[in-house]
């Protein structure tokens, strides 16, 4: 089967978040069952992933309201199985950010990714491509459906090609004010209640879920959730009318990447049958932070978004009863200034138990999850999350709001039975959170109890092949979905 999966963001090229990862680890997966795989993203300002960057000598001319825009095709490949296809226009994506910068979003952004959009069916009918399979992601390419249903149906290279659509975060929706649609060259008989207009706005993620053949979600309980008021951010009732086209696959990890026998990035390898090590990655990441040498108490990490809906107002509202615990507490992230002044306000009051860094690095990462005991990730909601993926692997034992993806990939630990991968709490509050981490905090103190926890954990198995075999399924519905239509 031939597929095209389209992003706004695939690593290494451009990463925000977890949507990066996905899109250069499915297409991989996907590409060893033996698909033709190839990806369409933006090129962003000039990274060292583009070393090995091409021109493929094609220029297209993307229609954008009353003119026309031109983009250069750059052309690369993941691991030389995929190719990556990245549109060339300095104008809206050579900047300092992919999004935004740090005054926030960038105010064009309707019409970067309304370009995009259209762009990459250009690239198609420019190279020659005939997909059987157009993978969307998230609200920047929400066009790309719309388009290949109206002002590209016409085009036979393009006609027979399925859509699949993949939320990977429905509080995001590409929402814009009504002047912006003109931009999109549809004509108005597309802006209605029941295609693109959203309360007056133009929203682009509601296209791509009305117009393609199946809707995927990255976790099962996730695609519950997205049906309710309370996670359905307006768009519940077009997803309740879509819900037969809706189907969860849950996200996997990269074992290549993500091993801590093999990790280059720890100074320690380890494994299940082996966690001696993993004491010396504890050490290691004390000495780092300049927290105090101890192995009688847990090292709790966080990487995350310092933002609300990670759960930051529940860890700020209770970090001094957290940090009495008796534990020491290491945070990787970045986000809202009030949480960044926070926690740097706390590092400054506990300096011996307290580390912390303001940025994402990735080699940092694989360090603290191989160095920490608990991974603390209270979200108010996750679709499905990759750290506590990771920190299953590492040994470092997921706290973890009973949301999403969370409740879906950890097993709440029963002590008596032994059973269980780390620990969860339902209700979103200070208290909950703080129970479940008295929980985690008691087992540690256990040292035969704790080691089988951890042995438990890094034996769960979340590889993308699974992942992989599921989206073909989901491949093979929307191609006898659209020739029957």
């Amino acid at each position: 089967m031939e597929i095209l999966f389209v992003s706004s963001e695939t690593a290494p090229f451009a990463r925000v978040g977890g949507l990066a990862d996905f899109s250069h680890d499915l297409p991989k997966a996907l590409s060893e069952l033996g698909h033709t795989v190839s990806i369409v993203t933006p090129k962003y300002r000039e990274s060292d992933a583009y070393k090995d960057l091409i021109s493929t000598g094609k220029t297209i001319s993307v229609p954008i309201a009353w003119k026309s825009e031109e983009a250069e095709i750059f052309a690369s490949d993941i691991s030389g199985k995929v190719r990556v296809y990245l549109v060339g226009k300095d104008d809206f994506y050579g900047r300092d950010g992919v999004y935004g910068n740090a005054y926030g979003d960038y105010e064009d952004n309707a019409e970067r990714f309304i370009f995009f959009s259209r762009s990459v069916l250009e690239l198609c009918l420019a190279l020659n491509l005939s997909p059987d399979v157009i993978h969307c992601n998230e609200w920047q390419t929400g066009l790309v459906p719309v388009y290949l249903r109206t002002l590209y149906g016409g085009f036979n290279s393009l006609s027979s090609a399925a859509t699949v659509f993949t939320i990977h975060n429905l509080g995001s929706q590409g929402i814009f004010w009504v002047y912006d649609y003109s931009l999109t060259g549809l004509g108005w008989e597309y802006f209605t209640p029941e295609t693109l207009e959203f309360y007056g706005n133009l929203n682009l993620l509601k296209g791509g879920l009305l117009f393609s053949e199946v809707i995927s979600t990255v976790s099962p309980t996730y695609a519950r959730e997205i049906l309710s008021p309370a996670y359905g951010f307006g768009l519940e009732g077009v997803l309740t009318k879509k819900k037969e086209d809706i189907f969860p696959v849950l996200n996997g990890v990269d074992y290549e990447k993500w091993n801590p026998e093999t990790d280059k990035h720890i100074s320690n390898n380890y494994g299940v049958n082996n966690l001696k090590p993993k004491k010396q990655c504890k050490a290691d990441l004390q000495g780092f932070f300049h927290l105090e040498n101890r192995k009688d108490i847990p090292l709790v990490a966080i990487i995350s978004g310092l933002v609300d809906r990670k759960g930051m107002d529940l860890i700020s509202a209770v970090i001094e009863d957290l940090l009495a615990l008796d534990l020491q507490l290491v945070i990787m992230g970045s986000g809202e200034d009030k949480y960044q002044s926070f926690f740097k306000d706390i590092k400054a009051k506990h300096p011996r138990i307290v580390g912390l860094t303001m940025t994402y690095d990735y080699p940092m990462a694989h360090r603290i999850l191989a160095g920490a005991d608990i991974f603390l990730m209270p979200s108010r909601y996750e679709p499905c999350g990759t750290e506590q993926l990771y920190g299953l692997k590492y040994g470092a034992i997921p706290v973890v709001r009973a949301t999403g993806g969370l409740e879906d990939t950890v097993e709440d630990y029963d002590l008596k039975t032994g059973q269980g991968t780390g620990f969860k709490f339902k209700e979103y509050t200070p208290k909950a959170m703080l129970s479940a981490m008295r929980r985690a905090v008691r087992v540690f103190q256990m040292k035969h109890e704790w080691k089988q926890l951890v042995r438990s954990a890094m034996k769960g198995e979340f590889s993308w092949n699974r992942a992989a075999g599921e989206y073909t399924r989901l491949y093979e519905l929307a191609v006898a979905k659209r020739k029957g239509s």
